[in-house]
């Protein structure tokens, strides 16, 4: 086994190829897509040498395990998981080095939701408009992982991290989540009280949320105008009232139209804890200018 490739042990509930997505084209109905919580993405990048736009993989929930066909090196980060190689414990957050035929396990994830596994080379799948990510609402880029399924490595730069690596490999995901939001374009389809029930209310994350959109449980906004907007653009980060009253926050894999009003925009700075955000976690609003 000397070929650059990983075969899919197992595929686990959710793994994704993503990388930091592909930009430029929401005037054709493309989304960004790209990692949730690109910040871990760039750390295990970095810990295996990797330049930080290399594809990784993004796990859900309990992990996978991968069989490399090539010595390599792999390093896991993102939600604190349990790490074996060969059915014996290895390290989370570090890089490790891989023989050919070893089994790598990813496990549960312990807080947060999403893992995050580079390996030296990064995942070498056929780009897509300049990406490898997997997209699950327009279906672009490589379909999630299966069980038995092999993908391609690209070639190693002979180096592992990438300078030294001084800072915790992540520090996990808040007990609350606080977000920044600008309001605006469409807030003045609400009623004042709407606004100071966004700006002060508790939110909870629902179990419905995925890369699509971030789901809320809470208090309903109300509106102060009848009927729905005209179709229009969407952004990473809008937060969109359907007519439940219950915020949605758009993610990597959201629509690049809707036709719901968007009370906000949360900026995309606070987007990475929310990658890690499980069901049930509080959320409050914050505006800002």
């Amino acid at each position: 086994m000397t070929d650059r490739a990983l075969a899919v042990v197992r595929a686990g509930a959710l793994t994704t190829v993503q990388d930091l997505g592909r930009t430029g084209y929401a005037h054709l109905g493309v989304p960004r897509s790209g990692a949730l919580d690109p910040a871990a993405l760039r750390l295990v990048n970095r810990l295996v040498g990797n330049p930080e736009t290399a594809a990784v993989l993004e796990t859900t929930v309990d992990g996978c395990a991968l069989r490399p066909r090539c010595a390599v090196s792999v390093a896991v980060g993102g939600a604190p998981c349990p790490v074996r190689v060969d059915g014996r414990p290895a390290a989370w957050g570090a890089t490790l080095r891989l023989a050919a035929g070893s089994v790598l396990e990813v496990g549960a994830a312990v807080r947060g939701l999403r893992s995050y596994v580079a390996w030296g080379g990064g995942i070498d799948v056929e780009p897509v408009l300049g990406s490898r990510s997997t997209d699950l609402l327009s279906g672009l880029g490589p379909a999630p992982l299966a069980d038995e399924a092999v993908l391609p490595l690209g070639p190693t730069t002979g180096t592992t991290a990438r300078g030294p690596v001084d800072a915790p490999p992540w520090p996990g995901p808040p007990d609350e989540l606080v977000l920044r939001i600008r309001l605006g374009p469409r807030d003045d389809w609400f009623t004042p009280a709407a606004l100071r029930t966004l700006a002060t209310r508790a939110y909870r994350v629902a179990p419905a949320s995925n890369r699509i959109g971030l789901r809320l449980e809470g208090p309903a906004l109300d509106r102060a105008l009848p009927g729905e907007p005209a179709s229009e653009g969407m952004v990473l980060g809008a937060v969109q009232v359907p007519p439940d009253g219950r915020p949605v926050v758009f993610l990597a894999d959201h629509p690049t139209t809707g036709g719901y009003p968007v009370v906000g925009v949360v900026r995309e700075a606070d987007l990475g804890a929310v990658a890690q955000a499980v069901p049930g976690t509080p959320v409050r609003f914050t505006p800002v200018r």
